[in-house]
């Protein structure tokens, strides 16, 4: 008996070591499918929750195209708790006659089932109007059913232009890309700033929000019209909500947004700027209402990224990693806050032209694995959105 008891002790020490100090050789991919047959549509910008029965609910957008396109609505679809494959894709939103896209899928603190997206007035970035609907009854087999929906409106004060004037003293120069006889970038933005219409719309979603506290949410935002980023604050769980002052910088957008130890929130942004094309990232340490200028890190980029604190504490980053297409999407950890990433793996890496793999949203479940999905073109041009589930424990150290 004693053996037996020692062979058995013996095996599940040897699994537990297995886990934890995974070989090289071993894939960090678990999972890697499609959620549906690649089409002919666009399809692009998908977002991901992880609802309290277990199921997966996926959105993104599709249609003829994207802002030009009056046909592109909201689709989604669920992945059911044990199910290996995901449904049939359904309707979640559709404005008639005007584009619907950038979705954002989030549970506040009580669990209400929020859908945020932009309706693309004009077909112009600059002109869109953030909506959103909410769900108390989402665990049914197919599209949440919505109890309610609403425009998130926002009014940027006076001190909006005071800050951006601020700000941009503090960024390096960066207008070389700016011809002598052209007005200059900064003074265009310093000046449109000032225009109260221009700043209180055009705001427009992409990265799920942070929650802090018992009902505090940080939804990020961006602007095409302004090319940098803001936030828009709730303080009562996502009813109200209210701007925080810019996050200014040139073409940081798309912010993804993660808290330090120290109570620091850091905004990572997709470069949409003056080459070289890099993350930009900026701070706030009042809770997300003032921010630092936004600065250039060494990471390449050329399309949205997203950061998550692991259960662990660990930092993961996601993005394309390169700086001349989106042909390789890769995954990094940190066990610093962001200071280095030494850990890496690739989720796509094809040869240039090869394929397009971009703006991918990431959670990490009960089951301690990061559950991703990302906007996949391969073959014959073909779209779909990708779902990859990987064990970060088998990430290797790079």
């Amino acid at each position: 008996m004693k053996k037996i008891k020692l062979l058995l002790a013996l095996i599940l020490l040897t699994n537990v070591v297995s886990y934890s100090q995974p070989t090289t050789s071993k894939s960090p991919i678990v999972k890697s499918i499609l959620i549906f047959a690649p089409q002919n549509l666009h399809t692009h910008g998908s977002t991901l929750v992880n609802l309290p029965n277990g199921d997966f609910l996926a959105a993104w957008f599709e249609g003829s195209g994207e802002r030009t396109a009056d046909d592109v609505k909201i689709m989604g679809a669920r992945l059911k708790k044990g199910d290996a494959s995901w449904s049939k894709p359904f309707l979640m939103a559709d404005t008639y006659n005007i584009p619907d896209c950038n979705p954002v899928l989030f549970l506040n603190h009580q669990n209400k089932l929020f859908l945020v997206w932009i309706v693309v007035q004009a077909n112009r970035w600059e002109y869109s109007i953030l909506k959103y609907r909410t769900s108390n009854d989402y665990n049914n087999s197919g599209a949440p059913i919505w109890n309610w929906q609403d425009n998130i409106l926002i009014k940027p004060a006076d001190i909006f232009a005071e800050e951006v004037k601020t700000k941009f003293k503090d960024l390096p120069d960066g207008t070389s890309a700016w011809a002598a006889y052209a007005q200059q970038y900064d003074k265009m933005i310093i000046e449109a700033s000032k225009d109260e219409g221009k700043r209180s719309i055009g705001w427009m979603t992409r990265i799920k929000p942070l929650l802090l506290g018992e009902n505090k949410i940080l939804l990020p935002l961006y602007s095409d019209g302004f090319n940098f980023s803001l936030v828009a604050i709730s303080d009562d769980d996502g009813t109200n909500w209210s701007p925080s002052l810019p996050i200014v910088g040139r073409g940081n957008v798309q912010p993804s947004l993660i808290q330090k130890k120290d109570g620091t929130i850091v905004s990572y942004m997709r470069d949409n700027g003056d080459a070289p094309s890099r993350v930009q990232i900026s701070e706030s340490n009042d809770s997300g209402m003032t921010w630092t200028a936004a600065q250039k890190t060494q990471i390449p980029n050329t399309a949205s990224v997203q950061v998550l604190k692991l259960h662990d504490g660990r930092w993961a980053f996601i993005g394309n990693d390169i700086d001349d297409g989106r042909y390789q999407i890769s995954l990094y950890l940190s066990d610093d806050e962001g200071k280095s990433w030494n850990w890496k793996t690739h989720l796509e890496e094809v040869k240039k032209g090869e394929g397009s793999f971009s703006y991918p949203s990431m959670l990490q479940a009960s089951d301690e694995l990061l559950h991703i999905t990302y906007s996949y073109q391969r073959e014959k041009k073909l779209e779909s959105i990708k779902y990859v589930v990987i064990n970060p424990a088998l990430i290797p150290k790079s």
